[in-house]
């Protein structure tokens, strides 16, 4: 022939071949899918393992996530500032002949701006001119307890 040898050599044959369809790289999780999988191992007797071969994850991967989730909940927890109710209530109307007939000016002024709070059956009153940063500690403090 011309010089190329075509003959096929047994040993030099390919045995398998992988053929590999669509783009392939790294998978892209949505941040449901990734919660879903989270959820499933927090399921009581759950095998983070198993979760993870499911999918086709390593365990790892599925630890990071699992991290990842704890420490995004506890910075939200940190940065989102929580509002109560407030219940603002007018004083009962007085009927005339029980209105005293001087002004009860000290109580107006003492009672004028305060704060009443009441976390979980504890009331607390915040007077005016309190220091914000006391107040904001004695706020954390009742949560904790609570």
């Amino acid at each position: 022939m011309s010089g190329l040898d075509l003959t096929l050599d047994l040993e030099r044959q390919p045995r398998r071949f992988e053929v590999i369809n669509g783009a392939g790289g790294r998978r892209q999780w949505s941040v449901d899918d990734k919660a879903r999988i989270i959820a499933e191992t927090l399921e009581p007797n759950a095998i983070i393992s198993e979760v993870a071969r499911r999918y086709g994850l390593r365990p790892q991967q599925v630890f990071a996530w699992r991290r990842e989730a704890r420490k995004r909940a506890a910075s939200a927890q940190q940065d989102s500032q929580v509002f109560v109710p407030a219940v603002v209530t007018s004083p009962p109307p007085q009927s005339a002949a029980k209105r005293p007939t001087w002004p009860r000016k000290r109580k107006t002024a003492r009672d004028a701006g305060v704060i009443e709070l009441e976390i979980d059956g504890i009331a607390m009153r915040v007077g005016r001119g309190a220091d914000a940063r006391t107040v904001a500690a004695v706020i954390r403090a009742l949560k904790a307890t609570s």
